[in-house]
């Protein structure tokens, strides 16, 4: 297995004794899973080693022979000022502290007796070093429109350019090690960008998904934390929790707004602190996972209802995509109309079909409230009973009755917006016709497209036809 460096960027540490290099390297890793560490015990090579460009960060000691640390700060500040410089000094004195933040340090600690906040320190300065990353990184990708690797987001098909917009999203997020955030309706496909933001990330090991929908709080921390021997009836056997399973990887909960609030204060413990007890052990263990969450439900309505932590909830949306439904994405129901029918007919074993020109129209004025996955079942319906040369549209057709649709309704209560108080309500006639010619004109002439649309038969509708033309031809 290859060792996953955290952070993306090196952190450079300066001191002159070597074994004080060693014990801080150690407990960054130990206590902060940061691995991603150079060390330089001689303070005059420290210019040529930024200059090499991969150092994000640097933690400089103070009392050095040749270059002491105060003039290397200055050269620091100077020559590399998007560089954090965070000062470590054997001495607690507070006009030290003053002078060095005066000359541009980060950040000030005491050598021997705040070890756990430096570690806290260089953690707050590595999550914003990337943020202010990121940022560029979203603002440069939004003016080239450009994607690094497409090929990536293959299983997404669309043509939509929120959608695009979205993946370059992605592709600027995709090496931060904070959490991810995807929310939308139900067979949008969040779990697909879940996967695809695995599949960029810096964690090279597998993605372990888990549904935490209806798990109680003794199930999500036995699944989550694992446990050990003996930790409780029936624990014969020791079980590595899907943390530890999914080191090195993603670790993904789905339906995290279902999460019950015992579990989403464990949850939120885990995030804050990177580690966690497995059940019945006193011993802590480092979570190495990247945390990528989903959630069809809104969770700012469940946080006013008090069904969802407020703390919990900035901590997983320290980058949030959402999804949007397919019916404001309507180019895409062609493509993705094109690309099911090819796999449907490969896994079935059966020749791609004709499709008739009638069924775009009618999968175009349908709102799909199962969304991309609602239009695969109906797909993959068509194509197991399909027998002949013409794709038949009938099952479609039985899919959208089964959900009762009807189009959506345009007038709001009361009329209200729709006419004008001070002018004449148009005759009956003249509104029926208003919206028999609309209805044509959403079905592309289609009559039968457009009688179901308003809610008619065939025949009904081609009786209204005539009388409109009839009117027509009488000048009315």
């Amino acid at each position: 297995m290859i060792e996953n460096l955290y952070p993306s960027f090196a952190v450079l540490l300066v001191d002159d004794e070597e074994a004080w290099l060693r014990s801080l390297s150690m407990t960054l890793g130990l206590s902060g899973g940061i691995n991603n560490v150079q060390r330089c015990s001689d303070s005059r090579q420290v210019m040529g080693i930024l200059e090499r460009g991969e150092i994000g960060l640097v933690l400089l000691d103070l009392n050095m022979p040749n270059l002491s640390g105060e003039e290397l700060l200055s050269q620091i500040v100077e020559q590399y000022p998007e560089i954090p410089v965070i000062v470590i000094s054997g001495l607690n004195q507070v006009e030290t502290a003053v002078e060095c933040m005066k000359r541009g340090g980060f950040d000030f600690f005491v050598k021997t007796v705040e070890e756990e906040r430096l570690v806290q320190g260089v953690q707050r300065a590595i999550r914003m070093i990337e943020l202010q990353r990121e940022n560029r990184e979203i603002q440069s990708r939004f003016l080239s429109d450009r994607l690094d690797h497409p090929e990536v987001f293959a299983d997404i098909v669309t043509v939509d350019p929120a959608m695009r917009s979205i993946f370059r999203y992605i592709e600027a997020v995709s090496k931060s090690s904070q959490p991810v955030l995807i929310t939308g309706e139900s067979g949008v496909g969040k779990e697909l960008v879940a996967r695809t933001i695995h599949r960029l990330s810096r964690h090279r090991e597998k993605m372990v998904s888990i549904n935490v929908a209806g798990l109680d709080d003794n199930v999500f921390s036995d699944t989550l934390f694992g446990h050990t021997r003996g930790a409780f009836t029936g624990a014969d056997l020791p079980r590595r929790g899907m943390i530890e399973l999914a080191a090195d990887g993603t670790l993904f909960l789905d339906e995290i707004g279902d999460l019950s609030i015992p579990s989403q204060v464990k949850l939120l413990r885990l995030l804050q602190e990177g580690e966690y007890f497995p059940l019945g052990s006193d011993l802590p263990k480092r979570m190495n996972a990247r945390v990528v969450v989903a959630t069809h439900r809104d969770l700012a309505g469940k946080q006013a209802g008090g069904q969802f932590r407020r703390d919990l909830y900035y901590r997983l949306c320290a980058h949030h995509v959402h999804i949007p439904p397919l019916r404001e994405r309507p180019a895409d129901v062609p493509v993705l109309l094109e690309h099911f029918l090819e796999q449907a007919a490969n896994e079935l074993g059966k020749k791609k079909p004709t499709v008739p020109k009638e069924l775009p129209v009618l999968l175009a004025n349908y709102p799909f409230p199962g969304n991309v996955r609602e239009l695969r079942s109906m797909v993959y319906d068509a194509m197991t009973l399909h027998e002949s040369r013409m794709l038949s549209m009938d099952s479609f057709k039985r899919a959208m009755d089964k959900q009762g649709f009807r189009p959506p309704e345009r007038v709001s209560p009361a009329g209200a917006g729709v006419f004008v108080p001070s002018e004449p309500l148009p005759p009956l006639h003249e509104i029926i016709d208003l919206l028999v010619l609309e209805a044509l004109q959403r079905a592309g002439g289609n009559q039968s497209i457009a009688a179901r649309l308003i809610g008619v038969s065939q025949p009904a509708l081609s009786k209204r036809l005539k009388k409109l033309g009839s009117r027509e031809d009488a000048g009315e």
